[in-house]
């Protein structure tokens, strides 16, 4: 049995507070809210805190509030269970209510809040392993080693980026709000993310995500499809989200990332740039799933052969734009893939 190791436990009642821990404590001190990933971690041995700085007794980081037309404020402390099933994300925003519904199982939802999903760790076959496993094989570059296993000869870590959310508020345009000692800063949520399995992260260790914010609906149309092992639980081996604007017919702004295909989540800038200016035909979205393929560049670093997984790129690209443009979800791409 993998127990969790010794640590003292904080419970801040506001933000400011909870600032002022992290900065009283420095490297020793971790933030946890609903824990899913980082009690996991901590038995691992991946992640060896002294003091934790629990979130959940601060109310100001719950809940959802806003409008379609202003765009929504949602507390990073919001359980993904809620957001999920909060009739205007659902609504207006239904790529992100999808996301969060599949993140791992129910109880994990339950617990697991949207700022914890898109703060998520990165993950690695090397890296998300027992202590005695990991140190039976020399660990590696992202905790105790030296080399990235994954590729032994690069200068960098190349774990994964596992948030499911991650790139659902890329492709909305959506942005955080951080809050740390030198006071609040509201960033786009693609600046968040750096593209290092070790450092994916680009906010301050003293700084807390307190708030994803959307932009308003105005027409927005959106889809997140995930593709994994199991129906339930696993993180996603290929996560795509798709955002398009339409001026009738005509997609006036659209926006594709991909998820777990490198340590951050990755844009598809030319595939969306095919889709500006054209309608949702079959042909459109074939065209645009193909080019979403170029910057999908999987490592052998997680569940699925890497070639297999940037061949579902295309697949899960061209599902998306479909479920968006209300199409049956089968096409050329699929039937040339079988």
């Amino acid at each position: 049995m993998m127990r969790l190791p010794p640590f003292t436990y904080v419970a801040p009642r506001t933000v400011r507070d909870a600032v002022a821990a992290l900065r009283e404590h420095g490297a020793d001190a971790m933030l946890v809210a609903g824990g899913t990933d980082l009690y996991p971690n901590m038995k691992r041995r991946q992640f060896e805190p002294k003091v934790l700085v629990g979130l959940g007794g601060v109310a100001e980081m719950r809940g959802v509030r806003g409008s379609a037309r202003d765009g929504f404020t949602i507390g990073a402390g919001t359980t993904l269970s809620a957001l999920a099933r909060h009739p205007d994300i659902v609504r207006h925003y239904p790529g992100l209510a999808t996301a969060a519904g599949l993140v791992s199982s129910p109880q994990l939802r339950n617990m697991g809040t949207i700022g914890g999903n898109l703060c998520v760790d990165t993950r690695c076959n090397y890296y998300n392993q027992s202590f005695a496993w990991r140190k039976a094989i020399g660990f590696c570059m992202k905790k105790d080693g030296e080399i990235c296993l994954v590729a032994p000869g690069s200068p960098r870590c190349w774990a994964v980026s596992s948030s499911d959310v991650a790139p659902v508020a890329w492709s909305l345009g959506a942005k955080v709000r951080l809050v740390g000692p030198a006071g609040e800063r509201v960033i786009p949520a693609e600046a968040l993310y750096r593209d290092d399995g070790i450092q994916y992260l680009a906010k301050q260790p003293n700084e807390i995500l307190t708030a994803l914010l959307l932009p308003p609906a105005d027409g927005r149309r959106s889809a997140y499809m995930k593709l994994r092992r199991r129906g339930s639980f696993d993180f996603p081996v290929l996560g795509v989200a798709v955002s398009v604007r339409m001026d009738g017919e005509t997609v006036r702004e659209a926006r594709i990332v991909l998820g777990a295909v490198a340590s951050q989540p990755r844009e598809a800038t030319k595939a969306s740039a095919a889709l500006v200016g054209r309608q949702l035909t079959p042909e459109a979205i074939d065209a645009a799933a193909e080019a979403a393929a170029g910057p999908s560049k999987p490592l052998d670093n997680t569940d699925f052969t890497h070639p297999y997984r940037k061949k579902m790129t295309r697949v899960f690209v061209a599902r998306a734009l479909r479920r968006i443009a209300g199409l049956p979800v089968s096409g050329r791409v699929e039937e040339e893939l079988a």
